[in-house]
Formats: C-alpha cells, sequence, structure tokens
C-alpha cells in the first residue's frame, strides 16, 4: 500500500498574488496614508520578497494602477450582487444609497483609498488618468437616475441632473469618515427628501 502524499500547499496563482498586493497596499493607504506607502511593507504584508512584489508592480504608476483595479473590480461586485434592472427611478436613488451603506458598514476603507487616490490625482496627472474615470461612472449613474426620475415624474421636473449628482456624491462622500458616520442617515434622508417628489404626487 502506497503512502498518502504529504500535503503541498496550494501555489497561490498570479491574480490571487495581484489581489493579494492590491489589498495589502489599500490596508497600508488607511493606515499610513500614500505618502507612507512603502513597497517593503507591503511585500511583509503579503508574505513575498520585494523583487516578487516588483515582479508583479514594478513602478509607483502600476501599483496605483492594480490598487484602483481592485476598487473597480469591488464595486462592481457589489452592483451585481444588488441588480436594478426593472426598479423605477426612485428605487434605483435607494438601492444606491443602501450601496453606500453597506460599504461604509462593512468596507469603508474602499472609500478611503479612492479618496486619497482622488486627492494625488490633483498633483498627478497619470494616476488622474487612472482615477477620475471612476469618479466620473459613479457622478454619472447618478446624473442617470435623475434624468430618469424627472421622464418618469417620480422626481422634481426641474431638477439639473448632473448638478444634483455632483451634490449626492459630494454629500456621501464626507459621511463614511468615523466621526461622520452619525450623520449619514441624516444626509440620506434629507437627499431623498429633496429630489423625490411624494408619492401621491407623482404620476
Amino acid at each position: 500500500m502506497c503512502p498518502e502524499p504529504a500535503h503541498i500547499p496550494k501555489r497561490e496563482s498570479g491574480d490571487e498574488r495581484r489581489v493579494a498586493i492590491a489589498h495589502a497596499a489599500r490596508a497600508l493607504i488607511i493606515e499610513k496614508g500614500l505618502e507612507g506607502l512603502r513597497t517593503r511593507d507591503i511585500a511583509e504584508r503579503v508574505g513575498i520578497n520585494i523583487a516578487t512584489l516588483h515582479y508583479h508592480v514594478p513602478t509607483k504608476e502600476a501599483l496605483v494602477t492594480l490598487v484602483a483595479a481592485s476598487l473597480r473590480d469591488d464595486f462592481k461586485a457589489q452592483a451585481l450582487r444588488h441588480p436594478k434592472a426593472g426598479l423605477d427611478a426612485g428605487e434605483q436613488l435607494r438601492q444606491e444609497f443602501n450601496e453606500f451603506r453597506e460599504i461604509v458598514l462593512e468596507t469603508p476603507e474602499m472609500i478611503g483609498v479612492l479618496s486619497e487616490l482622488v486627492d494625488l490625482s490633483r498633483r498627478d496627472p497619470s494616476i488622474a488618468e487612472i482615477i477620475l474615470p471612476m469618479q466620473a461612472f459613479w457622478t454619472g449613474q447618478f446624473t442617470k437616475i435623475f434624468q430618469t426620475g424627472i421622464d418618469d415624474g417620480s422626481f422634481r421636473s426641474n431638477i439639473d441632473p448632473a448638478a444634483a449628482a455632483i451634490i449626492v456624491t459630494a454629500a456621501l462622500s464626507d459621511c463614511w469618515r468615523p466621526h461622520r458616520r452619525a450623520s449619514l442617515e441624516p444626509v440620506i434622508a434629507e437627499l431623498e427628501r429633496a429630489f423625490l417628489l411624494p408619492v401621491s404626487n407623482q404620476g
């Protein structure tokens, strides 16, 4: 009878390693800020050497691109968990608010890292090319919802969709930090009152 083979640890794929690097970098950005982000700290947290880290992310731009892509993938995954097909504009707006609540409660570091990257993009054009389209996409989602709501009569007819989207994203973006989280529900309630028509006035 042949002896059973010894347990061989599962070899981590390249994609899995890159995900681990992105998440380690995100955690360190929250702890130390972008200015304090060091490749040696990322490598240590992932459990790899510097050479291996540089194989996956040879430059600062590559690292920021990887972090941004990981945020984009996580935001997309959340949207897939909460489909909006078949929802009217008011329900879509509330679903967006629910998704933001979920992030604030479960993974607030996603918003924190995005905020850090947005700040850095103001000084670094190469990072702006990576991160600003993500910010524009979020604002664009609200713009579409507001336009749909105007068309179907669930929102005030005199809303400027693009301006309203900026107001909403700016208000929400200020509520993820621990000292501001108590204001999230009042802010959402106020936003709903500002844009949604009472049900009796719809149609």
